[in-house]
């Protein structure tokens, strides 16, 4: 752009914004970003997105958030922050609930809402997805074609944060995490340029992502491996407590057996929810294959319920059904345990007793908790190696594992100063249990994990390596490591 040309567009763009223009916002500004790309505070659109955070812990209060609308103009955003070393934060769907993960008190929030196009290949059998994009709205989109792609089990979460952290999905039995599905990333990085990462070009790079989160550039263009996909047989099922030595045998029996029937997806929560003001087993049945009330579920089945909304359905449907509640203030805390009924059965007993703590600040019981177990056995990273691997490091578990969420979702900033060092306390209860019996393993999956975890610590010291040195390869001035405080970053795990 010639010089004049570039100072009058830049001073009219600057005029069209409300006044005083945040400092932050200036140097996109002056670079000649156009002004209604950004929202600074006061404006309803700014508002409306800070709203659209799934997590109230989740919305400090950026100075600008800019929304691009391709690759190119991350690029130039990126590029021009990172001249005048100005902090940013990225936002995918903006879903992690931890302050900070994905927004930015006072800097720019690169907002990637804009890049959600969903555009389905018949002759490659791929999908290239923008990182904006809702699950549900990917699923309705390949929906239309009789395909899917391994993503996200509920629907509202954003898709770049569920591959970049790894992405436990419906079809991990058969096909690896959502992160061994990509066969081709566009990335923007630090410099401005826009480059591919697949298994041919940028090796390096391309592995790192398979859970190297953001400590390298942006992605701006997954695709994916299109799955066949029309019907499915899935749904929740609410049971009562007193199921619960029961329910946790059949977590234990479910995970031995996912490799007899790997189409069948479980979780099961041990919850309280305000509507029960009581604990209940709430369960998360699915069969890909679309098959009825496989055999599986047997032991399941059985089992007295309170409800039930099981039926045959569609992937889409079902990511629309399933929805944690949002505009609450909520803790997370995970683990990766052995597939041992006595560690399930102190974690649902010492969350009895989180329930009793808080019902003693909240008496009104809106909280709502979660003992949250999902099957994780050796499979899973079977498929990943087969897939061509990626840098979780989820293979060196020696048995069968199961994948441990503890959760509080209170309704107010002070309730959640209370809740989170309870969940914090019972969590490292059921640590400590677990490796008195030698019950606990290594690997911390980030896209559950609290900020205080180390997720990307636990992925072992090769990895680590591979993921220090592509972020250093290809972002040598750390950039994302110094200016984007958000998410897990290895310049800050624990060799």
């Amino acid at each position: 752009m010639h010089f004049s040309l570039f100072l009058s567009f830049s001073t009219a763009a600057m005029a069209a914004l409300p006044t005083p223009i945040p400092p932050p916002a200036q140097a996109l500004i002056r670079a000649g970003i156009a002004s209604h790309q950004i929202l600074i505070k006061g404006d309803s659109h700014y508002e409306a997105r800070q709203a659209s955070y799934w997590s109230n812990s989740a919305k400090i209060k950026p100075a600008a958030i800019y929304l691009p609308q391709n690759a190119q103009e991350v690029a130039f955003a990126v590029k021009t922050l990172a001249a005048v070393k100005q902090p940013f934060a990225v936002r995918s769907g903006g879903h992690t609930n931890w302050a900070g993960s994905n927004n930015i008190e006072g800097g720019i929030t690169i907002d990637l809402s804009q890049l959600s196009a969903v555009t389905y290949n018949a002759s490659a059998e791929t999908a290239d997805i923008g990182p904006g994009a809702r699950w549900r709205d990917v699923y309705a989109e390949l929906h239309k074609f009789k395909r899917a792609v391994a993503g996200g089990r509920e629907g509202n979460v954003g898709v770049a944060g569920l591959i970049l952290g790894g992405g436990n999905t419906f079809f991990t039995a058969r096909r690896g995490f959502a992160c061994d599905n990509v066969v081709a990333y566009e990335v923007v990085l630090a410099d401005g340029r826009v480059i591919n990462a697949t298994k041919t070009q940028n090796p390096d790079l391309f592995v790192a992502l398979k859970g190297g989160s953001n400590n390298f550039g942006i992605v701006t263009k997954f695709t994916m491996t299109a799955i066949p996909s029309d019907g499915v047989w899935g749904g929740m099922a609410f049971l009562p407590k007193a199921v619960t030595p029961q329910a946790i045998e059949n977590v234990v029996s479910f995970t031995e057996n996912v490799s007899k029937d790997p189409d069948s997806n479980l979780v099961a929560m041990f919850t309280h929810m305000p509507d029960f003001r009581d604990i209940v087993v709430a369960t998360l049945y699915a069969n890909m294959a679309g098959n009825f009330k496989p055999a599986t579920f047997d032991k399941w089945l059985a089992l007295p319920e309170i409800m039930n909304t099981v039926k045959n359905t569609t992937l889409k449907d079902m990511a629309f059904e399933y929805n944690i509640p949002a505009g609450l203030y909520d803790t997370w805390f995970t683990l990766t345990l052995k597939n041992d009924a006595r560690i399930l059965s102190k974690a649902a007993e010492l969350h009895e007793k989180l329930v009793q703590d808080l019902i003693a600040i909240i008496p009104e019981q809106t909280f709502t908790t979660q003992c949250l177990f999902q099957p994780l056995p050796k499979l899973f990273a079977q498929n990943s190696i087969k897939a061509g691997g990626n840098v979780m490091g989820v293979e060196r578990h020696s048995s069968d594992g199961v994948l441990w969420l503890a959760t509080a979702m209170v309704e107010t900033a002070e309730q959640e100063a209370k809740a989170y060092p309870l969940v914090k306390a019972w969590v490292e209860e059921v640590k400590k249990y677990a490796a008195s019996l030698d019950g606990l393993l290594e690997w911390t999956y980030l896209n559950y994990a609290d900020k205080s975890q180390d997720p990307l610590g636990s992925y072992g010291k090769e990895n680590l390596r591979k993921i220090k040195a592509a972020a250093d390869k290809y972002d040598p001035q750390g950039v994302f490591q110094k200016l984007v405080p958000g998410g897990f970053k290895i310049s800050k795990a624990k060799f």
